[in-house]
């Protein structure tokens, strides 16, 4: 079947503001902290993941919305200049754009934030025809947008029907329950991303072994992010591991969206799980040397023999 697309997300439209610093932890009492630097980015894990993929040369398209303000101006721009389609992006002037406050100390991180346009789209704003187009559809930010949640089922299985793949990165569930449905989403799914604790969480297993094992017999191939300690990824009954790059972190903001984008990126190329793995790993590695989360991406001729 031919298909016009590459790669189509729905997206989690926010900006992302960055505060960081040795002690970035707040005090109440009206007590006043110095910061070490700050950056106002694109935020939103799909999104991200949508420029890395248009990066690596994926033809990308991504649907959402922001407000008719200066985050959604910032948003829409980030995406033109990484070479994601904006023909499915509209400016809601009933809403607000998302934000995202991020205190970053480094190799941690706390992260606040207000939802506004994460969540504002519903099954209705994604047309047929673009499913149609689609060789990859991947899901991010699973939790947050809760609009579409009823929706994914029947979305997947057209999507099945239309020939295209499906990858799931859930993100941090805010709320810790851990359910939402995702096990009516998970047999659809041709690889999932999780990291460590969100495998654990989402299996409802103390072990991240456990979790493995209960996981391998849902999804085809799955990958478990480790940070920097790089990745694993089971398929096919065999176990694969790639090592992240030993890089001078700036911040870990949008790591794994990245590093999801270069496994796909190996993946709809052909590439085996095994090199596949190690494009994720040098997307998410070389991302964390930058602030923000797109402006450490690289594009394909960064990628040397892959």
């Amino acid at each position: 079947m031919n298909k016009s697309l590459d790669v189509l997300t729905i997206g989690d439209l926010a900006a992302d503001l960055v505060l960081s610093g040795r002690d970035v932890v707040p005090e109440f009492g009206q007590k006043e902290k110095m910061l070490g630097d700050y950056s106002l980015e694109m935020g939103g894990s799909t999104s991200i993941f949508a420029c890395q993929a248009a990066k690596l040369g994926l033809k990308t398209a991504l649907i959402g919305k922001v407000g008719n303000d200066e985050f959604g101006a910032l948003i829409k721009k980030t995406l033109k200049q990484a070479g994601v389609s904006l023909s499915y992006v509209k400016t809601d002037p009933s809403e607000k754009t998302g934000l995202t406050v991020i205190l970053n100390a480094g190799n941690d991180r706390a992260i606040m934030t207000y939802a506004g346009t994460i969540d504002a789209v519903n099954k209705h704003d994604v047309p047929d025809a673009l499913l149609k187009a689609t060789r990859h559809f991947h899901i991010g930010s699973y939790f947050m947008m809760k609009r579409l949640q009823p929706a994914y089922p029947a979305l997947l299985k057209k999507l099945k029907r239309y020939g295209a793949s499906i990858s799931l990165d859930t993100n941090w569930d805010p709320e810790e329950k851990w359910d939402s449905g995702v096990w009516k989403v998970l047999p659809l799914v041709d690889i999932f991303f999780p990291n460590a604790n969100e495998a654990r969480l989402i299996a409802r297993e103390r072990s991240l072994e456990q979790a493995v094992k209960k996981l391998q017999k849902v999804v085809p191939v799955l990958v478990i992010k480790k940070g920097e300690s790089g990745a694993e990824a089971y398929a096919g009954g065999k176990k694969f591991a790639a090592q992240a790059l030993k890089m001078k972190v700036v911040d870990t903001v949008g790591a794994g969206d990245s590093f999801d984008a270069g496994f796909l990126y190996g993946f709809l190329s052909g590439k085996a799980v095994a090199d596949s793995l190690e494009i994720g790993c040098l997307c998410g590695s070389l991302n964390t040397t930058m602030p923000g989360g797109t402006r450490g991406q690289p594009r394909l001729n960064n990628l040397g023999g892959s």
